[in-house]
Protein backbone atom coordinates (compact mmCIF):
# COMPACT_ATOMS: atom_id res chain seq x y z
CA UNK A 1 0.00 0.00 0.00
CA UNK A 2 1.45 3.77 -0.88
CA UNK A 3 1.95 5.66 1.95
CA UNK A 4 -0.35 8.62 2.36
CA UNK A 5 1.28 12.07 0.60
CA UNK A 6 2.58 14.81 3.28
CA UNK A 7 -0.04 16.97 1.71
CA UNK A 8 -3.24 14.30 2.43
CA UNK A 9 -1.72 13.78 5.98
CA UNK A 10 -1.81 17.59 6.76
CA UNK A 11 -4.95 17.57 6.05
CA UNK A 12 -5.69 14.81 7.59
CA UNK A 13 -4.21 16.10 10.97
CA UNK A 14 -5.84 19.79 9.63
CA UNK A 15 -6.77 21.64 13.00
CA UNK A 16 -6.24 25.18 14.55
CA UNK A 17 -2.33 25.90 14.79
CA UNK A 18 -1.13 27.38 18.43
CA UNK A 19 0.65 30.52 19.09
CA UNK A 20 3.39 31.18 21.84
CA UNK A 21 3.96 34.71 23.32
CA UNK A 22 7.59 36.20 24.66
CA UNK A 23 7.00 39.69 26.28
CA UNK A 24 9.38 42.01 26.36
CA UNK A 25 12.57 40.30 24.15
CA UNK A 26 15.53 42.40 24.74
CA UNK A 27 17.97 43.45 21.86
CA UNK A 28 21.65 44.80 22.19
CA UNK A 29 21.24 46.68 18.93
CA UNK A 30 18.04 48.29 19.72
CA UNK A 31 17.12 50.31 23.22
CA UNK A 32 13.26 49.14 23.28
CA UNK A 33 12.17 46.15 24.63
CA UNK A 34 9.22 44.01 22.19
CA UNK A 35 6.81 40.93 22.37
CA UNK A 36 7.32 38.31 20.11
CA UNK A 37 4.59 36.02 19.21
CA UNK A 38 5.01 32.42 17.62
CA UNK A 39 2.50 30.66 15.32
CA UNK A 40 3.12 26.92 15.29
CA UNK A 41 1.13 25.32 13.15
CA UNK A 42 -0.96 21.56 13.94
CA UNK A 43 1.90 19.46 11.92
CA UNK A 44 4.09 20.47 14.14
CA UNK A 45 2.87 18.90 17.23
CA UNK A 46 2.26 15.05 15.33
CA UNK A 47 5.85 15.32 13.28
CA UNK A 48 8.57 15.27 15.52
CA UNK A 49 10.74 14.96 13.49
CA UNK A 50 9.90 17.52 10.77
CA UNK A 51 11.18 21.14 10.02
CA UNK A 52 9.33 23.77 8.90
CA UNK A 53 9.46 27.19 7.04
CA UNK A 54 9.96 30.13 8.94
CA UNK A 55 7.98 33.72 7.81
CA UNK A 56 9.23 36.40 10.28
CA UNK A 57 6.55 39.04 10.03
CA UNK A 58 6.82 42.76 11.35
CA UNK A 59 3.82 44.77 13.16
CA UNK A 60 3.26 41.38 15.06
CA UNK A 61 0.25 43.34 17.38
CA UNK A 62 -1.35 42.93 14.35
CA UNK A 63 -1.45 39.86 12.76
CA UNK A 64 -2.95 37.49 14.94
CA UNK A 65 -5.40 39.17 17.84
CA UNK A 66 -7.84 42.01 17.32
CA UNK A 67 -7.39 42.45 21.41
CA UNK A 68 -3.69 43.79 19.94
CA UNK A 69 -4.35 45.04 16.47
CA UNK A 70 -4.55 48.40 15.33
CA UNK A 71 -8.24 49.84 15.10
CA UNK A 72 -9.49 46.42 16.59
CA UNK A 73 -8.62 44.71 13.17
CA UNK A 74 -6.38 41.49 13.18
CA UNK A 75 -4.67 40.02 9.61
CA UNK A 76 -6.06 36.56 10.90
CA UNK A 77 -2.85 35.20 10.11
CA UNK A 78 -2.88 31.83 11.85
CA UNK A 79 -6.46 31.15 10.61
CA UNK A 80 -5.80 31.95 7.40
CA UNK A 81 -2.38 29.56 7.54
CA UNK A 82 -4.64 27.06 9.04
CA UNK A 83 -7.20 26.87 6.20
CA UNK A 84 -4.46 27.20 3.82
CA UNK A 85 -2.80 23.99 5.65
CA UNK A 86 -6.43 22.27 5.22
CA UNK A 87 -7.09 22.82 1.49
CA UNK A 88 -3.26 21.66 0.71
CA UNK A 89 -2.57 24.77 -0.94
CA UNK A 90 0.40 25.87 1.40
CA UNK A 91 3.13 23.80 3.43
CA UNK A 92 2.78 24.10 7.07
CA UNK A 93 5.04 26.76 8.31
CA UNK A 94 6.11 28.58 11.45
CA UNK A 95 5.07 32.48 11.58
CA UNK A 96 6.89 34.95 13.71
CA UNK A 97 5.34 38.15 14.31
CA UNK A 98 7.23 40.97 15.96
CA UNK A 99 5.74 43.90 17.78
CA UNK A 100 6.46 47.02 17.05
CA UNK A 101 7.28 49.66 19.90
CA UNK A 102 5.03 52.44 19.21
CA UNK A 103 7.15 55.69 18.76
CA UNK A 104 9.94 54.15 17.64
CA UNK A 105 8.53 52.10 14.55
CA UNK A 106 9.33 55.20 11.95
CA UNK A 107 13.08 55.04 13.01
CA UNK A 108 13.29 51.37 13.34
CA UNK A 109 11.40 50.65 9.81
CA UNK A 110 13.11 53.13 8.00
CA UNK A 111 16.65 52.42 6.26
CA UNK A 112 17.56 56.15 5.43
CA UNK A 113 17.38 58.86 7.52
CA UNK A 114 14.84 61.84 6.33
CA UNK A 115 15.67 65.09 6.90
CA UNK A 116 12.61 66.10 8.46
CA UNK A 117 10.46 62.51 9.59
CA UNK A 118 14.32 61.17 11.00
CA UNK A 119 14.42 57.41 10.91
CA UNK A 120 16.85 55.02 9.52
CA UNK A 121 17.09 52.48 12.13
CA UNK A 122 16.88 49.54 9.43
CA UNK A 123 20.17 48.08 10.07
CA UNK A 124 19.92 47.94 13.39
CA UNK A 125 16.69 46.12 13.40
CA UNK A 126 17.88 43.82 10.65
CA UNK A 127 20.85 43.24 13.03
CA UNK A 128 18.47 42.23 15.83
CA UNK A 129 16.39 40.11 13.68
CA UNK A 130 19.20 38.56 11.69
CA UNK A 131 21.47 37.96 14.73
CA UNK A 132 19.58 37.69 17.82
CA UNK A 133 15.44 36.99 17.37
CA UNK A 134 16.15 34.42 13.93
CA UNK A 135 18.80 32.21 16.50
CA UNK A 136 16.35 32.03 19.61
CA UNK A 137 13.71 30.68 17.12
CA UNK A 138 16.01 28.16 15.99
CA UNK A 139 16.92 27.64 19.62
CA UNK A 140 13.31 26.93 20.49
CA UNK A 141 11.71 25.74 17.34
CA UNK A 142 12.08 23.17 14.04
CA UNK A 143 12.48 25.60 11.47
CA UNK A 144 14.40 25.19 8.36
CA UNK A 145 17.42 26.82 7.82
CA UNK A 146 18.24 28.57 4.34
CA UNK A 147 17.01 31.40 2.15
CA UNK A 148 14.01 28.85 0.20
CA UNK A 149 12.75 28.37 3.79
CA UNK A 150 12.76 31.51 5.51
CA UNK A 151 10.92 34.61 4.81
CA UNK A 152 10.40 38.19 6.04
CA UNK A 153 7.11 40.67 5.45
CA UNK A 154 5.21 43.71 6.22
CA UNK A 155 2.76 46.27 5.23
CA UNK A 156 3.36 50.06 4.84
CA UNK A 157 6.24 50.95 6.67
CA UNK A 158 7.26 47.05 7.10
CA UNK A 159 6.63 45.99 3.71
CA UNK A 160 9.48 49.02 3.05
CA UNK A 161 11.53 47.23 5.65
CA UNK A 162 10.56 43.74 4.19
CA UNK A 163 11.48 44.73 0.83
CA UNK A 164 14.91 46.45 2.51
CA UNK A 165 15.71 43.22 4.53
CA UNK A 166 14.92 40.95 1.19
CA UNK A 167 17.69 43.12 -1.07
CA UNK A 168 20.02 43.35 2.13
CA UNK A 169 20.06 39.81 3.54
CA UNK A 170 18.98 37.52 0.14
CA UNK A 171 21.39 35.15 1.58
CA UNK A 172 18.89 34.63 4.43
CA UNK A 173 15.50 35.77 2.87
CA UNK A 174 14.45 34.23 0.03
CA UNK A 175 11.03 34.85 0.52
CA UNK A 176 9.70 38.38 1.02
CA UNK A 177 5.93 39.72 1.80
CA UNK A 178 6.13 43.66 1.15
CA UNK A 179 2.45 44.46 1.38
CA UNK A 180 1.99 48.38 0.17
CA UNK A 181 5.13 49.32 1.18
CA UNK A 182 6.00 52.63 1.55
CA UNK A 183 7.84 53.89 -1.21
CA UNK A 184 7.54 57.25 -0.71
CA UNK A 185 10.12 57.22 2.28
CA UNK A 186 12.91 60.03 2.09
CA UNK A 187 11.89 60.78 -1.95
CA UNK A 188 11.24 57.01 -2.96
CA UNK A 189 15.14 56.07 -1.12
CA UNK A 190 14.51 52.51 -1.72
CA UNK A 191 13.94 52.80 -5.64
CA UNK A 192 17.48 53.80 -5.76
CA UNK A 193 18.76 51.44 -3.63
CA UNK A 194 17.15 48.77 -5.51
CA UNK A 195 18.23 49.38 -8.56
CA UNK A 196 21.90 49.36 -7.60
CA UNK A 197 22.02 46.62 -5.13
CA UNK A 198 24.60 44.03 -6.09
CA UNK A 199 22.44 40.59 -5.60
CA UNK A 200 24.21 37.05 -5.88
CA UNK A 201 20.93 35.97 -5.99
CA UNK A 202 17.39 37.27 -5.78
CA UNK A 203 14.30 36.33 -3.48
CA UNK A 204 11.03 35.47 -4.39
CA UNK A 205 8.96 38.91 -4.03
CA UNK A 206 5.21 39.64 -3.60
CA UNK A 207 4.28 42.67 -3.84
CA UNK A 208 0.81 44.94 -3.93
CA UNK A 209 -0.75 47.71 -3.64
CA UNK A 210 -4.43 48.86 -3.69
CA UNK A 211 -6.25 51.35 -5.56
CA UNK A 212 -7.66 53.34 -3.11
CA UNK A 213 -4.36 54.14 -1.28
CA UNK A 214 -3.74 56.93 -3.55
CA UNK A 215 -2.79 58.10 -6.65
CA UNK A 216 1.07 58.24 -6.17
CA UNK A 217 0.83 55.01 -3.89
CA UNK A 218 0.11 52.78 -6.99
CA UNK A 219 2.35 54.90 -8.90
CA UNK A 220 5.15 54.09 -6.37
CA UNK A 221 4.58 50.49 -6.33
CA UNK A 222 4.84 50.17 -9.99
CA UNK A 223 8.57 51.84 -9.93
CA UNK A 224 9.09 49.74 -7.44
CA UNK A 225 8.16 46.57 -9.71
CA UNK A 226 9.87 48.13 -12.99
CA UNK A 227 12.84 48.63 -10.93
CA UNK A 228 12.96 45.23 -10.09
CA UNK A 229 12.37 43.45 -13.30
CA UNK A 230 15.00 45.55 -14.82
CA UNK A 231 17.33 43.79 -12.26
CA UNK A 232 15.98 40.18 -13.24
CA UNK A 233 13.05 39.53 -11.34
CA UNK A 234 10.16 38.22 -13.46
CA UNK A 235 6.62 38.44 -12.72
CA UNK A 236 5.25 34.75 -12.64
CA UNK A 237 8.00 33.81 -11.54
CA UNK A 238 10.19 35.08 -8.97
CA UNK A 239 7.73 38.33 -8.59
CA UNK A 240 4.21 38.25 -8.15
CA UNK A 241 3.05 42.15 -8.44
CA UNK A 242 -0.61 42.98 -7.44
CA UNK A 243 -2.91 45.84 -7.65
CA UNK A 244 -6.06 45.69 -5.64
CA UNK A 245 -8.99 47.25 -7.19
CA UNK A 246 -10.63 48.74 -4.49
CA UNK A 247 -7.84 47.93 -1.88
CA UNK A 248 -7.34 50.83 1.18
CA UNK A 249 -4.05 51.25 3.33
CA UNK A 250 -5.31 49.51 6.36
CA UNK A 251 -5.63 45.84 8.53
CA UNK A 252 -8.85 44.78 7.01
CA UNK A 253 -7.40 45.11 3.53
CA UNK A 254 -4.23 43.02 3.78
CA UNK A 255 -5.70 40.67 6.00
CA UNK A 256 -7.86 40.03 2.71
CA UNK A 257 -3.72 39.32 1.09
CA UNK A 258 -2.91 37.12 3.82
CA UNK A 259 -3.68 34.15 1.42
CA UNK A 260 -2.48 35.06 -1.52
CA UNK A 261 0.98 35.48 -0.60
CA UNK A 262 1.62 32.59 1.48
CA UNK A 263 0.64 30.75 -1.77
CA UNK A 264 2.97 32.14 -3.94
CA UNK A 265 5.31 32.42 -1.41
CA UNK A 266 4.82 29.16 0.16
CA UNK A 267 3.05 27.03 -1.95
CA UNK A 268 2.47 23.05 -1.09
CA UNK A 269 4.20 21.42 -3.99
CA UNK A 270 7.88 22.92 -2.70
CA UNK A 271 7.94 20.34 -0.01
CA UNK A 272 9.90 21.22 3.05
CA UNK A 273 12.93 19.09 3.54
Amino acid sequence: MTPPSDTIREQRAAGPGSLHKYEEYRSRFLPAERDVIVYVPCAYDWNPQRRFPVLYLQDGQNLFDPATSFAGVAWRVGETADRLVADGKIQPLVIVGIYNTGKQRIREYTPSRAKKLGGGGANRYGKMLVREIMPFIESKYRVLAGPARTGVGGSSLGGLLAIYLGLSYPEVFGRVAALSPSVWWNQRWILNFAARRRMKSRPRIWLDTGTQEGMHTTADARKLRDVLVQRGWQEGRDLRYEEIKGGQHNEAAWAQRVGPFLQFLFPAGETAV
